[in-house]
């Protein structure tokens, strides 16, 4: 008896390579974020895409308060074309992080989202700064 776990079986070699290459061009985690910044690697705009109150309270170093609401041609016009943006948010209970990189890309810019948001950042023991 096979479990819910393995109903349906895996995908194939092929097909999950597509997937998880796919995945990795759309997302990035809190580590590789800390990472870059930390090395000073950082080759991407950083964006915060809470409300103002939120990022006043804590964020990530190098962050951009930049509320999804808020994101428009006008607004990203001072950034080069090829500008890759990162975005985060509050943590998985949120979809602001997805409601930004979905007006990026609309804009036709480049964007990737952080996984995890706030919460994943603190639950890998980074520190947010004020």
């Amino acid at each position: 008896m096979s479990s819910m776990v393995s109903r349906p079986a895996a995908a194939g070699s092929a097909q999950a390579i597509a997937h998880f290459s796919a995945l990795l061009q759309f997302e990035t985690d809190c580590w590789d974020v800390q990472h870059a910044i930390s090395n000073k690697r950082q080759d991407f705009v950083l964006l915060d895409v809470r409300g103002e109150t939120a990022y006043a309270q804590g964020h990530l170093p190098e962050a951009v308060c930049f509320p999804q609401s808020r994101i428009s041609a006008d607004t990203v016009a001072g950034y080069p074309a090829d500008t890759l943006f990162v975005v985060y948010c509050a943590g998985p209970h949120c979809n602001g992080a997805d409601k930004a990189a979905l007006k990026l890309a609309q804009l036709q810019r480049p964007v990737k989202k952080m996984i995890g948001g706030v919460t994943g950042w603190l639950d890998e023991g980074f520190r947010l700064i004020r």
